[in-house]
């Protein structure tokens, strides 16, 4: 706090601009509008670039939305998804989301040193490779791709199309139940690719997660690597103290 005869600083042209914007997306609701950035660089007096400076960062952190020919808008709420050893069908509906995937590829690679580590299985082994596209309410929020050895689920590639969600194919087809998983989080630049499936820009950062999964007798089901959309995504995790 400032003491008499103290000069009091002013509050700098694009900080004064951000903090107007982070009201708008506090006020209104998503889908609103932003205004168009002369108007905003003539009502803070600022230059344009500061405009789309601030106005980028928001896109960042997921606040505002950019649509390609339209303008910068108000942004949905960030879903809001707990770390657990769910599947996505069972995490959209629990947030009153419809989850849907679409079907990329699926096929066959052959296990590197690493995957060969993950899955316990030889090296140059045959795994399966499902790569799909994760909607919620029909708007793109993630790219999955899921590892599993083919000698351990043999058929698997026919059996997707009859079941909601891999894990329910795995527990009747294979009798396979997922018990524990290792993941982490990271960030990551969407590719050119990754940007056009998920509706973004390319360079947006990501949320990049890993998932080595094992079932009840310890034995590893799968890996996966998914890229979710940074600006529509947040993770949730309830820690507890460890007993002393």
């Amino acid at each position: 706090m400032a003491t008499a005869g103290e000069p009091v600083a002013r509050e700098p042209k694009y900080y004064r601009l951000k903090r107007h914007l982070l009201e708008l997306t506090q006020s209104s609701p998503p889908g609103t509008p932003v205004p168009p950035e002369r108007t905003l660089a003539e009502e803070f007096d600022t230059s344009r670039t500061t405009v789309r400076q601030a106005l980028a960062e928001l896109v960042v952190e997921g606040r505002l939305e950019r649509i390609q020919g339209k303008g910068t808008f108000v942004a949905k709420p960030k879903v809001a998804q707990s770390l657990q050893l769910t599947s996505y069908t069972e995490d959209m509906r629990a947030q009153g989301l419809e989850p849907a995937s679409r079907l990329l590829e699926v096929g066959y690679v052959n296990a590197d040193a690493d995957l060969a580590d993950l899955l316990r299985i030889r090296e140059g082994a045959r795994v399966l490779r499902i790569e799909r596209l994760r909607l919620a309410n029909g708007e793109p929020m993630a790219i999955e791709a899921t590892h599993l050895s083919a000698k351990r689920f043999p058929g698997l590639r026919r059996h997707l199309t009859k079941y909601s969600s891999l894990y329910s194919a795995l527990s009747a087809e294979y009798g396979v139940h997922l018990a524990q998983a290792e993941e982490t989080i990271e960030t990551a630049l969407a590719t050119p690719r990754e940007a056009a499936l998920l509706g973004t820009d390319t360079g947006l950062p990501m949320l990049l997660l890993s998932r080595h999964s094992l079932d009840e007798e310890g034995e590893p089901v799968e890996w996966v690597r998914s890229i979710y959309r940074g600006d529509r995504y947040k993770f949730l995790a309830r820690l507890t103290r460890p007993a002393q």
